[in-house]
């Protein structure tokens, strides 16, 4: 494998879509209200991805180092654990997507806010950094709250409310209510691809004392929390398609339901964790298609 070909599979590219569902809807319901801008957009998916990705490496690095990642690990061997890449070399890729985000992330800032809302650029620019210290402290450290069974809390805020109300702002400079259902849905969805994960990877996560909320709860009750998580998501998203509703268009993103219910009924009938791997990549990508048809439906 190249050296390339390793730093892109470090990077995880299947988790790219989802994290930048947040922005398309909130992107669509600006526009919706008659707020866009094609360069605050881009910027916008441009700073989410480069925070994945360094979440991505951050969490490779934290879980390499603590020997979370092992034989027993179920999913795709990750870059330290194969030696592909090594400890300091993680370390200066980390710390060069850092600089990248933080340069991505004061441009989208400086774009959308300029000079006339210091409080809202300060704002905005606190919430940066405290993303970037959010996608590190997932897995690295003594403190790491993916430990601590936080991580669904975490990625529910940033990865929903956070997504979602803050890229609306971004276009309309105030936040509206019409983004808060749509907010909780997408943060839903993303906490259960995040379960999901770590329903795969309970009895590996239990051997290296990563405390994740599957592991605390135990494999019947995460369960439960996942229709929860998955089936709440899919309730919130019609009540909005309701609430909204002017049009057939916009329930178009009931179509995404059909993938999503076929995704719940092949976790209740589980019983072997591993089993639950295909599942990740196509819960994350029905998120995905769910915000893409949500925002379609809107703008039709």
């Amino acid at each position: 494998m190249s050296n390339f070909s390793k730093w892109i599979s470090a990077m995880r590219l299947r988790t790219l879509p989802l994290s930048i569902s947040g922005i398309i809807v909130g992107g669509c319901l600006a526009a919706f209200d008659g707020f866009f801008n094609s360069l605050i957009f881009t910027l916008a998916i441009l700073t989410t991805l480069s925070l994945q990705i360094l979440s991505n490496l951050a969490n490779d690095y934290g879980d390499g180092v603590k020997g979370t990642d092992n034989d027993d690990r179920i999913g795709p061997m990750r870059a330290l654990q194969s030696g592909a890449i090594s400890e300091k070399q993680m370390l200066t890729g980390i710390k060069l997507n850092v600089l990248i985000t933080i340069v991505l992330a004061i441009a989208l800032i400086w774009v959308s806010f300029g000079s006339e809302n210091f409080l809202m650029s300060l704002f905005f620019l606190v919430l940066g950094v405290a993303s970037v210290v959010a996608a590190i402290k997932y897995t690295v450290g003594n403190s790491a709250y993916g430990y601590r069974g936080l991580g669904d809390v975490f990625v529910f805020i940033f990865f929903g409310l956070v997504s979602v109300i803050g890229a609306y702002v971004l276009f309309v400079k105030q936040i509206d209510y019409i983004t808060f259902l749509p907010a909780i849905t997408i943060g839903l969805l993303s906490a259960g691809v995040l379960n999901l994960n770590n329903m795969r990877d309970i009895v590996s996560d239990a051997k290296s004392n990563k405390n994740t909320l599957v592991v605390k709860m135990g494999a019947k009750t995460s369960k439960i929390y996942h229709y929860f998580l998955v089936g709440g998501g899919m309730v919130l998203a019609l009540a909005f398609g309701i609430i909204y509703y002017n049009s057939p268009f916009n329930l178009l993103f009931l179509i995404a339901f059909i993938p999503l219910l076929k995704h719940l009924i092949t976790v209740y009938k589980n019983e072997v964790p591993k089993d639950l791997d295909p599942e990740l990549k196509k819960l994350a990508l029905s998120t995905f298609l769910l915000s893409v048809l949500l925002g379609i439906g809107l703008l039709v």
